[in-house]
C-alpha cells in the first residue's frame, strides 16, 4: 500500500446551469481559475457539490472532459465518478482516466443495500478497469451504505490502487482506527467540515471541502496553521469559520455554495432539480455569516 501525492485543502466545484437548465461551461472554467488562483490545492469535479448524481451521461462526460482540460495540471484533480452500477462506474472510470485525473473517487451507492462481498467486487471491478489511484469515499448520509473500518481495510489489501480513503461519517476515531492500522500509509481525508480541526489534527492528508468557493483564505490558513504546528492559531481559525462549515454542510452543499457565489457575484445558476435555491430565511443567515467572515473582500 502507498499514499497518495495529493495533499492539502481539496476544493470540490459546482456545476453551474444557464437559464435553460443545461451546464454553463464558461461559469465552470470561471469558478476552477478562481479556486487555483486562491491557492487550492487540487480540485475534485462532479462530486455532491457538483450535482453528479444529477447529470445526464452526456452532461457528465462534457463536464468531466471539460474540467480536465480547464485544469490543464496546473493542480492535481480527483473525479468523483460514482454510479448506481459497477458497469457506468467504470464506465466513468476509465473516462476520467483518458481526461487526465490524477485519481477518482468512488462512492459505494446502490438502489439496495450492499452486502460487504458486493461492495468489494464493485471496487475490485473499477480496480482493475483502471490505472490511476481510488479515493475510496465513506459517506453513509449520501450513499446509505456504511463501511466498516475492517471492510475498508479489506478493501485496502484487495484493491492494490485504492490508496486514499475519503472519511464523512463524522467518526474521528475510524480516521484513527485506519490511520494505526495501516501504520500511516494510506493516506486518509477529512469530508466532515466540522470535524476538520480534528481531522487535520489527526493526521489526514488532505481537506476535501466545498468551502473554498466561498472563504479560501480561511481554509487554506487552517491547513496550513495545522502543518506548522501552531494548534493555538489552528483552533482560532477553525471556530472562527465553524458556523459556516456547519451550515453548508446541514443545508446542502449545492443549495449553499450556489447561493453563496451568487452574493459573492458569480452567476452559476440554481441547483437542479428537486434541489431548490436557498430561501430568504437561508440567504438572509448565509449573508450574515459570509459578510462576518470578509468573503469576497
Amino acid at each position: 500500500m502507498s499514499t497518495s501525492v495529493i495533499r492539502g485543502v481539496i476544493g470540490y466545484t459546482i456545476t453551474p446551469f444557464m437559464a435553460d437548465g443545461t451546464p454553463d461551461l464558461d461559469a465552470l472554467g470561471l469558478s476552477i481559475d478562481r479556486l487555483i488562483a486562491d491557492g487550492v490545492h487540487a480540485i475534485a469535479p462532479l462530486g455532491s457539490t457538483g450535482e453528479g448524481a444529477y447529470l445526464s451521461d452526456s452532461e457528465w462526460e462534457t463536464v468531466v472532459r471539460f474540467s480536465q482540460a480547464r485544469i490543464a495540471g496546473r493542480v492535481p484533480s480527483v473525479v468523483s465518478v460514482s454510479d448506481l452500477t459497477t458497469a457506468r462506474t467504470v464506465q466513468r472510470a476509465r473516462l476520467a482516466q483518458a481526461c487526465g485525473a490524477t485519481a477518482v473517487m468512488v462512492l459505494p451507492i446502490s438502489y439496495w443495500k450492499l452486502t460487504e462481498a458486493e461492495v468489494l467486487a464493485h471496487y475490485r471491478a473499477v480496480g482493475a478497469a483502471i490505472d490511476i489511484p481510488i479515493m475510496l469515499y465513506n459517506n453513509p448520509g449520501t450513499s446509505g451504505t456504511d463501511l466498516s473500518v475492517e471492510l475498508i481495510l479489506r478493501i485496502l489489501d484487495e484493491v492494490p490502487n485504492v490508496t486514499m480513503v475519503k472519511e464523512s461519517t463524522g467518526d474521528i476515531q475510524r480516521m484513527h482506527r485506519l490511520f494505526n492500522a495501516t501504520d500511516g500509509q494510506v493516506a486518509f481525508y477529512n469530508g466532515c467540515n466540522p470535524l476538520a480541526l480534528e481531522a487535520l489534527v489527526a493526521g489526514a492528508s488532505g481537506w476535501c471541502t466545498a468551502a473554498p468557493n466561498l472563504i479560501p483564505a480561511l481554509n487554506l490558513a487552517l491547513w496550513d496553521a495545522v502543518q506548522q504546528g501552531d494548534l493555538g492559531e489552528a483552533r482560532a481559525l477553525f471556530y472562527r469559520q465553524y458556523e459556516l462549515l456547519e451550515y453548508i454542510t446541514r443545508r446542502g452543499l449545492p443549495t449553499t455554495i450556489k447561493a453563496g457565489l451568487q452574493m459573492l457575484g458569480q452567476e452559476v445558476g440554481a441547483p437542479r432539480l428537486p434541489l431548490q435555491p436557498l430561501d430568504a430565511q437561508g440567504s438572509a443567515y448565509l449573508k450574515g455569516l459570509l459578510e462576518e467572515l470578509g468573503a469576497g473582500n
